[in-house]
């Protein structure tokens, strides 16, 4: 696929590389492992080794000195090839970026070279059981106690927490000037004192499980604070969440990528009456329209990535909505056509459709609703009164 300003002479052989990669595991792997309630450690390990987990980290703390557009080719390629690592979501994006850009120099020393190389992983903690999209509800908070901080709280469908070695949580500090509470991060290592995980039973096939957090006053040292200044939060969050909605985009594009070529190889070799099923519009048109709204959700996916690359966190908060809303749809019509064109096939193991149609559809749902994601649009873009 040819991405003219998009795809420099160094990411289309990114994504041939990458591409190869990903199918030497395939779908098949990532489904045996997920069904198999294991992880997926050896692809995120080579993956590492191979140098595609840290293209957006800086050179001098072991990445590959690119961008957000960089690790979108990495994951699009990735999930093309039947192998949707969720965690590169979490730990190069949202945390990478967060700590990259605002970490102290012991924090990105400490993490960034492992983030790289595929050796340290971590979560990000930010929703809550009665916060759901509100997030001025959280109520996990950190209070000081001396140099130390003391946090108590919960936190839901927080992405493979027992694969990783810590979390960075949002939670909210009080403002000694005014008494409110104010959003700050924390990086908790597993096995800290007071910090615990469960797994939260789910319908998705993915070797990445959700979990739930309780932080059961929890000391942390003043380091566990992200970067120095308390009231950089917000910026942080902005920092993180911009590249995690773009990210979830390059996602779901290529599941739906991969869902469509399964249908297309499949409506051309499969004979029912004398011609192949392709050949009938009733499948053609549909599997056309797919292939629409996918290219389209990946320009507004690339547009994105290219904002927040550029440093305009305003242009790439519209943008990275817009592309998250795009491709999610984009996704779950794949699929579901996909399905539709192979039949009863399309929803055997053999066949690897089937586990999709929840995959793509909680892409609609996390990390921001499609609603939250209408009401951003409305308000921001088009200057509408705000409705929630």
């Amino acid at each position: 696929m040819n991405d003219f300003a998009f795809d420099t002479e160094e990411r289309r052989a990114l994504r041939v590389a990458v591409g190869a990669f990903g199918r030497r595991y395939g779908a098949a792997y990532m489904q045996e492992r997920a069904r198999a309630g294991g992880s997926s450690d050896e692809l995120w390990r080579e993956a590492g080794r191979l140098g595609y987990l840290g293209v957006s980290l800086p050179e001098e703390y072991g990445g590959g000195g690119g961008g957000i557009a960089d690790l979108v080719v990495v994951l699009e390629e990735l999930a093309t090839a039947g192998c949707p690592l969720l965690l590169l979501v979490v730990t190069p994006a949202i945390c990478g970026s967060i700590i990259a850009r605002f970490g102290t120099e012991d924090q990105k020393r400490r993490h960034l070279p492992g983030f790289a190389d595929g050796t340290v992983r971590m979560a990000f903690g930010i929703t809550e059981p009665d916060a759901g999209s509100n997030s001025h509800r959280i109520t996990t908070t950190a209070r000081r106690d001396g140099d130390d901080w003391i946090l108590s709280g919960r936190k839901v469908f927080i992405s493979a927490v027992d694969t990783c070695e810590s979390v960075m949580v949002v939670a909210r500090t009080e403002d000694a000037r005014t008494g409110k509470l104010k959003p700050a991060l924390f990086i908790v290592p597993l096995g800290t004192a007071g910090f615990e995980y469960r797994a939260i039973p789910m319908e998705i096939v993915s070797p990445e499980r959700q979990f739930q957090l309780f932080f059961d006053d929890v000391r942390l040292p003043a380091a566990a604070l992200v970067g120095e200044d308390e009231d950089a939060a917000l910026l942080q969050l902005f920092a993180g969440l911009n590249p995690e909605r773009i990210m979830v985009a390059a996602f779901a594009t290529g599941i739906g990528r991969f869902a469509l070529d399964r249908a297309v190889d499949y409506a051309k070799s499969r004979v029912v009456f004398k011609d192949a099923i392709g050949a009938h519009q009733g499948l053609a048109h549909p599997l056309a329209q797919c292939r629409i709204e996918i290219e389209l959700a990946r320009l507004m996916t690339q547009k994105a990535a290219l904002l927040n690359d550029a440093g305009d966190d305003v242009g790439a908060g519209e943008a990275a909505n817009m592309a998250k809303y795009a491709a999610a749809e984009a996704a779950v019509h794949s699929v579901d056509q996909a399905v539709q064109t192979l039949g009863g096939n399309g929803l055997t193991q053999e066949y690897g459709l089937g586990a999709l149609i929840t995959v793509t559809r909680a892409t609609r749902v996390a990390p921001v609703s499609r609603e939250m994601i209408l009401n951003y649009v409305a308000q921001h873009t088009l200057g509408l009164p705000k409705s929630y």
